[in-house]
């Protein structure tokens, strides 16, 4: 995603993409109040062990903290409180049938601002294994030898 498009990211879930694969991602609004986006803009935002879920066409995250607003007094929201998350209904059919039957799991995996609305990066995930997350570590190991050994060359 680039700064250009009116796309500004907020946080990324990088921890996600290290315990799951990834097979489907999903562009969401996000129904919020108005002290959430105000904390959403100052980057307040927690979410370690975020996930999603589809109940009854209706899509809700849970585990995502905002926190509150120091500004806001009595006006403020409650931070553990569960978020609905705004897609279309073939979507929200497509990504209950897949959670249902295969075993994947919903997990946010970005949050950021396009055009001025929040928006989530939802990933329709599976969970890798042990030997998955060894293969993953030594593959990122040999691209880092390669890439210095490679700039070492040049000089």
């Amino acid at each position: 995603m680039s700064e250009s498009a009116g796309i500004k990211i907020i946080a990324v879930n990088r921890k996600a993409r290290f315990d799951y694969t990834v097979d489907d991602k999903y562009e969401c609004g996000i129904e919020l109040l108005g002290t959430e986006v105000k904390s959403f803009r100052d980057g307040k935002i927690s979410f370690p062990d975020a996930w999603a879920e589809a109940t009854e066409g209706e899509v809700w995250l849970r585990s995502l903290r905002i926190a509150e607003n120091p500004f806001s007094s009595v006006f403020n929201h409650d931070p553990d409180r569960k978020k609905k998350l705004l897609l279309h209904r073939d979507e929200i059919k497509r990504i209950a049938r897949k959670v249902e039957e295969k075993g994947y799991t919903l997990i946010p995996l970005s949050f950021y601002f396009k055009n001025g609305r929040v928006k989530v990066e939802l990933g329709l995930c599976k969970g890798k294994k042990a030997y998955d997350k060894r293969a993953d570590i030594r593959e990122r190991d040999i691209k880092r030898e390669m890439s210095r050994e490679f700039r070492h060359g040049l000089h």
